[in-house]
């Protein structure tokens, strides 16, 4: 994994503090031309890498990049399911209109004539299926980890359903050739789960910033987690939804030995800039640091 990785949340009116700024983020990125010249931003200050949601605008981006040369070795780490694409094509077309919209033809039939039954019996090659369908619209991108969101990893952990984990990440690793990676808004019960499934060397996506937003269990909790390097880590909300001040959350998630990867999303090309800088600055700093000094 590199270092930093953009993120989509600006790109679809995602904001944890205000919802003012997620409606002017709504408006400023309702084009995706606005969306491709910030991802053109981010590349030219150095991150390669581009994690997202399966948002059926994605869908339009990644047709954009097939079609332009210079775009097709970028890096996309799939995200998935976009929880709120079902909900709103649910309250749109039904639940049967649904199934029929994301589910193959001939497994939604299926499904109908065997109901609950064939629900209960198969969900796991089911939920193979649904990754297919989430995965066609990334069809010719380098897509090298394939992400399990929150919304899903936290539910399977509330239930214990640890046998599902392990299916996603035996799934991806075998017909995308991907390493699996699992959001959570609870690092320490997803390590300690995916350590009982037997999945190794996961990659693993959480809250991680100095106010403790969104981490379970507690900051120092988490810091213990990140110690044993178990699971391999990136760091989002780093700036816990602008409640902490950029210098400030960087020097604190780079300090973190535990943590590989820093994940941020930014409307403009001067927070991404000046992001990316205190990353590297700090990470400079603690390099120089555990050099042993020669006398």
């Amino acid at each position: 994994m590199e270092r930093i990785i953009f993120g989509d949340n600006q790109f679809f009116a995602v904001n944890h503090i205000s919802d003012e700024k997620a409606m002017q983020q709504s408006i400023r990125f309702r084009h995706n031309s606005a969306i491709i010249r910030t991802l053109e931003q981010s590349r030219a200050e150095g991150i390669q890498t581009f994690m997202c949601t399966t948002h059926e605008r994605i869908g339009e981006i990644c047709a954009w990049m097939r079609a332009n040369e210079g775009w097709r070795n970028y890096t996309i780490y799939p995200c998935m399911p976009y929880a709120h694409k079902y909900a709103n094509s649910v309250t749109e077309m039904g639940i049967s209109g649904t199934l029929r919209k994301y589910v193959p033809g001939n497994v939604f039939g299926s499904l109908f004539k065997g109901g609950v039954a064939m629900l209960s019996r198969d969900y796991l090659s089911i939920m193979e299926l649904l990754i297919d369908a989430e995965m066609k619209m990334f069809r010719g991108m380098h897509t090298p980890v394939i992400f399990l969101q929150n919304v899903v990893t936290d539910l399977l952990l509330g239930l214990q359903m640890k046998e599902v984990l392990a299916a996603f990440a035996q799934y991806v690793r075998r017909k995308y050739n991907a390493e699996p990676g699992f959001i959570t808004m609870n690092l320490p019960m997803l390590v300690h789960t995916l350590e009982q499934a037997g999945v190794k060397d996961a990659i693993v996506c959480a809250s991680i910033n100095k106010a403790g937003f969104r981490m379970s269990g507690g900051k120092s909790l988490y810091e213990k987690v990140l110690a044993e390097k178990k699971v391999r880590v990136i760091a989002m909300q780093v700036l816990a939804g602008g409640a902490i001040p950029a210098r400030e959350a960087i020097e604190y998630v780079t300090s973190l030995s535990g943590v590989d990867s820093i994940l941020f999303g930014a409307s403009s090309v001067q927070n991404i800039r000046e992001t990316v800088e205190w990353i590297h600055r700090y990470d400079q700093q603690r390099i120089r640091a555990s050099m042993p000094v020669l006398v």
